[in-house]
């Protein structure tokens, strides 16, 4: 459900974003809810939805993400392993793929924004309520304005490399 929530958000990014869904990197279990590129074809970001508990806020406690007092850095861990499996897959640096983790139902904590380092990734992990996710991706350098000739040609290669997820594969 959280996928699908997301995905209708991503349909109001500025004009010039290459928004790509269910995808899988070759010769990996897992699936890439979301794979974005902006129009300056900067980088590209692995984004992962979920949907937690609503009554529960989600903070950082001890560097560690928790809704309420559930533990979920797990979840965090992994979308920075996607972010990898995708940069090498891709054949890109690490610094060019962003890892970001969007949550449904539970209000996120500072403003609805946690910036988590992960031990093994160089960047950190950003954390976002459902209600901010737009507006911090369009906010990014290179969030808005016309596609440059570097996104069409991450574009086409992300279509080439990661297929679409299917459960038989």
């Amino acid at each position: 459900m959280g996928e699908e929530w997301t995905a209708a958000l991503l349909t109001r990014l500025p004009a010039g974003w290459t928004v790509l869904h269910d995808l899988r990197v070759p010769d990996r279990r897992f699936n890439l809810d979301h794979v974005l590129i902006p129009p300056s074809g900067a980088g590209l970001i692995v984004l992962d939805s979920k949907k937690w508990h609503a009554q529960r806020s989600t903070t950082v406690v001890r560097g560690r993400v928790h809704c309420g007092q559930q533990d979920r850095h797990v979840q965090v861990e992994k979308v920075a392993g996607y972010a990898s499996a995708v940069a090498g897959a891709l054949g890109v640096p690490a610094s060019m793929v962003m890892p970001m983790l969007v949550v449904h139902g539970s209000p996120v904590a500072a403003g609805g924004r946690l910036d988590v380092p992960v031990p093994g990734w160089e960047r950190i992990v950003y954390v976002l309520g459902a209600d901010r996710l737009v507006d911090v991706l369009a906010g990014m350098p290179g969030g808005r304005g016309p596609v440059q000739p570097a996104a069409l040609v991450l574009a086409a290669k992300a279509r080439r490399v990661l297929p679409p997820y299917d459960t038989a594969a």
